[in-house]
């Protein structure tokens, strides 16, 4: 992994002269006030290493007769300078060839140099980053398609499942009504039979009153007709028997009451109202309950497919703990991006950076006000322990600072201290012929 080891820049901006060794792991503070030359020195290490797109509209120094000039050396034993308002580019392996540009693009992640751009992209922009670094962005899109497909298909499930519930609600419910609709013509031919029967008792009675004169007329034939007395008595023997037996059923017979079933009769289409009332409140609880049954059945679907999902996340390499993709967006310890502290969106920001360029460790970042000490200093173990290098800006003059500059040098130093370097020399060598 490579980092910046020394950063000598001259005229640049609104720096005069700098000369820094940044911290090989941890945070590199570049202090000062405001318009003092903060983001100059970003702005030079971003255009030394980037090239074109990276150079500022106008990166000569105002004021300053001398060319722009910026010499870095890396952990990898490459040298780089760039000089002139051309930007002339000379880079220089640890075997002494002479390379260019496509050296340092080949190693120096854009976002490095450049985090804001990363930090301002879209939310999907941020996710489909990671996604490309991970490598599982077409599985992972193939989950969500799925999870989408099975949500809108529960969601309709539900909403027709809530509708057929209500519906069944609504629905009247007799209780006392019958389980099956009452048939009219059963009715009638219960009616009728009954009468029927009612009919034989009347005319068993008929026949009682029938048999009595016939035993009257017996009993007249014996006075009249004492000739004919034994077969007379016979005949009033046979009469009074079947008399007897004639009134003695007769005293039995009861006549059934067609009440209940004139009743039914005139009340057969409201029981029958009522009995296809119950009916329907049932076929509608039903197929309320078989689409609760079908919502149930998506649920399980979903839950599957967003267990798949999680699963094929959690076996990624992710760079960052408690990081991950929800719904095609970066999700941080449960937070999405605009729910993270400013912190939290250069650590996720840091991290995703730092692996799509794996052998780029270092990271340029401006404005690192929003953290505060304690902060700061925990992110500057973080970095340590992943190996990463970060060279920020800071409004600030304290101790957290690695150097502070005031009006385009470091504090307390001449540009004759700066360009003259450790050999004492008193005279400054031109802007354009700066050397490593």
């Amino acid at each position: 992994m490579t980092h910046i080891t020394s950063i000598h820049i001259e005229n640049v901006k609104r720096v005069k002269a700098l000369r820094l060794e940044p911290t090989g792991k941890g945070l590199t503070v570049v202090g000062g006030r405001n318009g003092q030359g903060k983001t100059s020195v970003l702005d030079a290490v971003a255009w030394a290493l980037g090239g074109a797109k990276f150079a500022p509209s106008d990166p000569q120094r105002e004021g300053s007769m001398s060319n722009p000039a910026i010499a870095l050396t890396l952990s990898n034993g490459l040298k780089v300078e760039r000089k002139g308002r051309k930007s002339s580019l000379t880079v220089i392996d640890p075997s002494g060839k002479r390379a260019g540009q496509a050296l340092l693009d080949a190693f120096v992640s854009e976002f490095a140099l450049d985090l804001p751009k990363f930090l301002s992209a879209s939310d999907k922009e941020k996710a489909q980053t990671l996604l490309r670094i991970l490598g599982i962005g077409d599985q992972l899109a193939v989950f969500e398609q799925q999870e989408r497909q099975v949500y809108e298909q529960r969601h309709a499930l539900g909403q027709i499942r809530d509708s057929k519930q209500k519906h069944a609600a609504e629905l009247p419910e007799y209780a006392d009504a019958p389980a099956e609709p009452v048939s009219i013509s059963e009715l009638i031919q219960s009616q009728q039979a009954t009468l029927a029967r009612n009919g034989e008792n009347q005319r068993k009675r008929n026949d009682v009153d029938r048999l009595a004169q016939v035993s009257m007329s017996a009993d007249s034939k014996v006075r009249s007709l004492e000739g004919q007395l034994v077969t007379a008595r016979e005949e009033q023997a046979q009469a009074a028997a079947d008399y007897e037996t004639a009134r003695k059923s007769a005293q039995d017979l009861r006549d059934e009451s067609t009440a209940e079933v004139e009743r039914q009769i005139a009340s057969f289409e409201g029981i029958n109202a009522q009995v296809a009332a119950n009916q329907a409140k049932a076929a509608a609880a039903d197929e309320a309950a078989e689409y609760a049954a079908q919502y149930a059945a998506k649920s399980q679907d979903l839950d599957k497919v967003r267990a798949d999902r999680l699963a094929l996340l959690e076996g990624a390499d992710l760079p960052l703990p408690g990081l991950t993709i929800e719904g095609a967006e970066l999700l941080y310890n449960g937070q999405r991006w605009d729910c993270m502290s400013g912190s939290e969106q250069l650590h996720v920001g840091v991290a995703i950076v730092r692996r799509l360029s794996p052998d780029c460790s270092f990271v340029l970042m401006d404005r690192l006000e929003q953290m505060d000490i304690d902060t700061l200093k925990d992110f500057g173990t973080w970095l340590e322990a992943e190996g990463l290098q970060v060279i920020a800006t800071r409004v600030s003059t304290g101790d957290e600072c690695s150097i502070v500059i005031e009006d385009g040098l470091p504090a307390g130093q001449t540009y004759a201290d700066v360009v003259t370097g450790v050999d004492g020399s008193s005279e400054a060598p031109a802007g354009d012929t700066l050397e490593f």
